[in-house]
């Protein structure tokens, strides 16, 4: 690839952002369309980061002027980009989930798994420095046979009302980025039993969802992985990982922006803050992400997360949802 990748996003929000400080922090890449219904939003993005601005990103995937998208608008709109992407050869990073049901994942799944043009998945925390060292050393055989999971992830707060009414729920929404990290150390999940909770906030529990989750999960060899969500934290963004194993035990502890510790007649080992949400904390994770999928362009191939881990990840989620409105333990298969 002698010339730059030209990249539209698609989506102006929040996450939309993030990526385009990545596309500008990386050389290869050029920063072609932001792409957003609302003009103004699009604007924002390419005052700091350059661009075209266009409100049609169905125009935009077929003008010949790019050669892949990141998608980061709403989860309806997914699909229905991915299919005119491979229809007009252009390569995509679509954040999670792909879709909000699993019947239309399941429709689209031998479209996407033949298309000639990349599609990867935005499961960033796979390409996090810290569970990727983490991931290293599982598989080096570091702890022996990986017996249990625990992944912990904390939002220092929730959404607003208007997020949360179309979010799909916290478990396809939140608790899906630990559905796919727990199926990056056991693959093959086989049972789901979910809690639910509404402990502190009321305009969540209107939209018939929870604030507060548990999730256990069993996988084809007797291992057992536990998720413990909730939209709020007092200290901050609380990201934690444990895998034991039957020679030992890893651990990821929760990041502050420096190490130091303060130690004084008033108490010892009082450290700064945790980084307060996941642009901060996951920064460094959505670059190496871009980089996968760029490299993948290169070689042909998905480096990174696939459409069948979205699709494993949304499987879990709904059975995590039945499980947690019936009592019931979901049995699942991921294949």
């Amino acid at each position: 690839m002698t010339q730059k990748l030209r990249i539209a996003i698609i989506g102006a929000g929040r996450i939309g952002y993030v990526h385009a400080g990545s596309v500008n922090d990386t050389p290869e890449l050029e920063l072609v369309y932001v792409v957003d219904p609302f003009e103004e939003n699009a604007k924002k993005v390419t005052a700091a980061f350059g661009g075209k601005v266009s409100n049609d990103p169905s125009a935009v995937i077929a003008s010949g002027e790019i050669d892949a998208v990141i998608i980061g608008s709403p989860t309806a709109t997914h699909i229905p980009l991915l299919r005119e992407c491979i229809a007009a050869g252009v390569h995509a990073l679509c954040e999670k989930p792909i879709d909000l049901d699993v019947k239309n994942v399941e429709e689209f799944r031998a479209l996407a798994n033949s298309a000639k043009t990349n599609i990867t998945l935005g499961f960033n925390r796979r390409q996090d420095p810290q569970y990727k060292a983490l991931k290293a050393k599982v598989a080096s055989g570091a702890i022996g046979t990986v017996e249990q999971v625990i992944l912990t992830s904390r939002d220092p707060g929730p959404a607003p009302q208007g997020y949360i009414a179309v979010s799909g729920g916290i478990f396809r929404d939140m608790t899906i980025h630990d559905f796919d990290m727990a199926r990056n150390f056991v693959p093959d999940i086989v049972e789901v039993t979910a809690f639910g909770a509404n402990s502190f906030c009321d305009y969540i529990k209107e939209e018939g969802d929870f604030d507060n989750i548990s999730v256990i999960m069993k996988g084809s060899n007797n291992e057992l992985i536990t998720v413990v969500n909730s939209r709020h934290a007092a200290f901050g963004y609380d990201q934690r990982a444990e895998i034991f194993g039957d020679k030992g035990m890893l651990q990821i502890s929760n990041l502050s922006d420096t190490t130091v510790k303060s130690f004084t007649k008033d108490g010892t080992t009082a450290g700064e803050p945790f980084m307060d949400f996941f642009l901060e904390r996951y920064a460094d994770s959505y670059r190496n992400e871009l980089k996968l999928f760029i490299e993948g362009i290169k070689t042909g191939k998905v480096l990174g997360s696939t459409y069948d881990d979205g699709r494993a990840a949304l499987i879990l989620a709904d059975a995590a949802h039945e499980s947690a409105h019936t009592g019931k333990s979901i049995r699942v298969n991921l294949k």
